[in-house]
């Protein structure tokens, strides 16, 4: 898994590519924890380079969007470009009742 940042006005694009599963979230949620820790109150998560999410990178998601939604100002997480499997997945769990997807960044920045 790899991880890459990109502060803007807004908020922070961070690009996840690889595989979210048990041996890699902990890196990735400890990520999205220090981002809220810094200040970034609204954070979009790029998953085009996603293969699989399992329920450990799931739950590092809901860890964080917690810990956002607590903060204050209130924060708020989205997601953005999830391919058809990962898709599935937070949509099975219903996970996309707690997180706005988006097709594409340009409109997940927006709607902060």
């Amino acid at each position: 898994m790899e991880i890459r940042t990109e502060v803007l006005k807004r908020c922070v694009v961070i690009t996840v590519s690889g595989r979210v599963d048990t041996a890699s979230a902990p890196d990735f949620e400890a990520k999205l924890l220090e981002l809220i820790e810094e200040g970034q109150r609204n954070l979009v998560v790029n998953m085009k380079d996603v293969t699989l999410i399992s329920s450990s990178g799931l739950r590092a998601l809901v860890t964080a969007r917690i810990k956002v939604r607590r903060a204050v100002p209130r924060g708020e997480i989205a997601l953005s470009q999830l391919q058809p499997l990962v898709g599935e997945s937070i949509e099975l769990v219903g996970f996309h009742r707690l997180f706005r997807i988006f097709d594409n960044d340009v409109d997940a920045v927006g709607s902060f």
